[in-house]
């Protein structure tokens, strides 16, 4: 077809672009001599369609085929024909139930003829009575089989809630319930996030069962989660139709919308319940290893004016105000298990409370591997008589002893992380006496001499359990040496420290440090700097004696001596008073004195949630891409570049259909293409 000018006459005049509509995707629609006239739709100056809007089938099917195969927008279309918004969806409905005889019959172009004959004529091939209320119908029923295939499932023992808010999402929107052919969204990388968390950990069942309808802001929580967008306010910047499209929510709502649904979910307190089910989900269908597990504490810092308990600050070495997440990763880095302490938090009652709490879904005793912070034998103690296997650091090396033991004597050779080490295994003996008993507790933890042959450093850790010797070694190795990166990693990819909702509520933790032990910590200090001035005087006085021999009574170094003893009997005294204070007081008997407060994390949870959800598919999505991609550094990196992929979108009735756009690179495409197949599989 031979290219014509949009916007020039034959005769070289400029048209009147009154008559020019945009339709969006590129399309403009030239209506001559009005609605009912010739129409010519271009794109780019081309012409591409021609079509006589008086004859009413011809519309219609214009209608379709620049909606559905070209991408117009509908709003924009319904205003240049003059026709509404309602019209247009009740054309594609019926195209897409009916087919072209849903349009096509009942009407003919030739107003000549008879149209009550040609309807009688087609009354066998016209489906009878209104179309609208027959697709109303049709997806009515479409909804109940939905809701009835989704009850039919492998009961998973889990306390999703009341029935009620199940039965809630059938009357409200359904995930992905709009009918759209294809449109462009530069968030649809997304979606493969969607594929393992629905087949796999059965999430959306999960979050519907409790919540029902709230399943749109976790929907929304997976955006931000995996486009690392830090807040409910930075969503003002998200191109609200293309992210919809992805969320399965059509359009996302105003950030108004967003935080009513956001306190929908929060108030019902479900929090905690849904994160046991999640969790209790993983260890049951095998998605988080039960072998090694390591347990860590990361810092939530607190900016606010209120007065909140302080947690530690690692990298500064430092207390600031703040919460601690305790949480459990297995060897893959996969978050097993997480819980928010107030202040600083008990590392060493954690690990014994996830064991416990996890052991009846598992059939053997994971290792446990922790710090220097659980470097305590009435801790050692506790594991040992609760056959506890564990590995740690040893606490207070002698440098010296280790770099006497002979080479020799270092057995075991290994490589891990491209270093080479050697150990060396021998004993260590603790002993224990618990408060309520007389008898102590001995017992011998395996010592473990590590020698790093690359840096020609050693260094020890302790273990306890059947485990091999390499096994235990790689298993600290593997957390706190050179692969210590879950929780970096989380941060730089994740809004990790992000808390909706910050509220805070009056701690029951109103206890604080008896300052009077300060004080008389430091009178004590000051004593005993006294007592050290006054035995140094005393070395440097002389004997004084009187013209018979004896010792004067009114010598310096007489005085000095009866000056350091009644200092001595106040430090004692000291000493006792210190002994009998409380460490502890609380703080409503203390005047001026404000009350510590506790931040909720309902809301941080809710949020947690969706990233622990997010940050373990994606090392499940990594582990897939690994048998398509051999560069094992770039593969991190590979997968985000997935993730932010522009793509096309179509949701029909039966399914949607997610179309990447591939990667530039051949390598990379190679591998994006059968991970794409692989989730395809899924049939999600």
């Amino acid at each position: 077809m031979k290219q014509q000018s949009l916007f020039i006459e034959d005769n070289g005049c400029e048209q009147d672009f009154e008559h020019f509509h945009s339709l969006g995707n590129d399309l403009v629609l030239d209506l001559q001599n009005g609605p009912k006239g010739r129409a010519i739709l271009y794109r780019h100056g081309s012409i591409i369609r021609v079509v006589e809007l008086s004859d009413k089938v011809a519309k219609k099917l214009f209608v379709v085929d620049v909606v559905n195969d070209l991408g117009a927008q509908q709003t924009k279309l319904a205003k240049a024909l003059g026709i509404s918004r309602q019209t247009i969806h009740n054309y594609l409905e019926s195209h897409n139930y009916f087919g072209d005889e849903g349009l096509v019959y009942s009407y003919n172009p030739d107003e000549s003829k008879n149209l009550a004959k040609q309807r009688a004529l087609h009354a066998d091939q016209l489906p009878r009575g209104n179309k609208a209320e027959q697709v109303a119908a049709i997806r009515a029923e479409q909804r109940e089989q939905e809701s009835q295939d989704s009850a039919v499932q492998m009961s998973l023992n889990f306390s999703f809630g009341d029935n009620e808010r199940s039965e809630e999402v059938v009357a409200e929107e359904q995930p992905f319930s709009e009918q759209h052919n294809w449109e462009s969204s530069r968030y649809a990388g997304v979606s493969i996030y969607w594929i393992p968390l629905i087949v796999q950990s059965h999430w959306l069942q999960l979050i519907m069962g409790h919540f029902g309808a709230g399943w749109r802001i976790f929907s929304v929580f997976l955006l931000m989660a995996g486009l690392d967008i830090r807040s409910i306010e930075q969503m003002k910047h998200v191109r609200s139709r293309e992210a919809g499209l992805v969320l399965g929510l059509g359009t996302v709502s105003s950030r108004s919308t967003l935080w009513s649904w956001f306190y929908q979910v929060a108030k019902q307190g479900l929090a905690r319940t849904i994160l046991d089910d999640y969790f209790r989900l993983q260890i049951r269908a095998g998605l988080v290893g039960y072998y090694i597990w390591f347990t860590d504490g990361h810092l939530l810092p607190y900016t606010g004016k209120q007065k909140v308990h302080y947690s530690y600050n690692t990298q500064r070495r430092m207390p600031v105000p703040g919460r601690t997440s305790q949480v459990t990763c297995d060897h893959t880095g996969r978050i097993v298990d997480f819980v928010i302490d107030e202040g600083k938090g008990e590392m060493k009652q954690r690990i014994i409370e996830v064991i416990d709490k996890w052991q009846p879904e598992m059939p053997v005793r994971p290792i446990v591997v922790f710090d220097r912070e659980g470097y305590d034998k009435a801790f050692f103690s506790q594991l040992v008589k609760a056959e506890q296997p564990f590995v740690t650091w040893d606490k207070n090396v002698d440098s010296e002893r280790l770099a006497g033991i002979d080479d020799e004597s270092f057995t075991l050779e290994f490589t891990f992380n491209d270093k080479r080490y050697s150990v060396f295994e021998e004993g260590k003996t603790f002993s224990h006496t618990p408060d309520n008993e007389t008898e102590p507790h001995t017992f011998t933890l395996r010592h473990l001499i590590i020698w790093n042959r690359s840096s020609k450093r050693r260094t020890c850790g302790l273990a306890y359990g059947g485990q091999s010797t390499e096994d235990a070694v790689c298993a600290i190795l593997s957390r706190w040496g050179a692969s210590e990166n879950t929780f970096k990693h989380i941060q730089d990819r994740h809004p990790l420290h992000y808390h909706p909702g910050f509220a805070l509520v009056e701690s029951e933790r109103q206890e604080i440090a008896n300052p009077e032990i300060k004080d008389t910590e430091k009178l004590i200090t000051r004593l005993r700097k006294a007592i050290a001035k006054l035995h140094r005087k005393l070395f440097k006085a002389k004997d004084r004696t009187n013209k018979d021999g004896t010792p004067r009574s009114n010598s310096q170094r007489q005085r000095l001596q009866n000056e350091i003893l009644q200092q001595e009997v106040e430090l004692e005294r000291m000493r006792e008073e210190k002994k009998r204070l409380p460490e502890k007081i609380d703080i409503s008997t203390l005047e001026n004195y404000r009350s510590f407060k506790r931040i909720d994390n309902e809301g941080k949870y809710l949020f947690d949630f969706v990233t622990t959800a997010v940050w373990n598919t994606r090392k499940q999505i990594v582990d897939w891409l690994r048998d398509y991609y051999q560069s094992e550094n770039d593969l991190v990196d590979l997968f985000y570049a997935i993730t932010k992929s522009h793509s096309w979108l179509r949701s029909t009735a039966a399914q949607v259909t997610v179309r990447l756009e591939p990667l530039q690179q051949a390598k990379r495409c190679a591998a994006q293409e059968p991970l794409c197949r692989k989730l395809t599989a899924f049939g999600a």
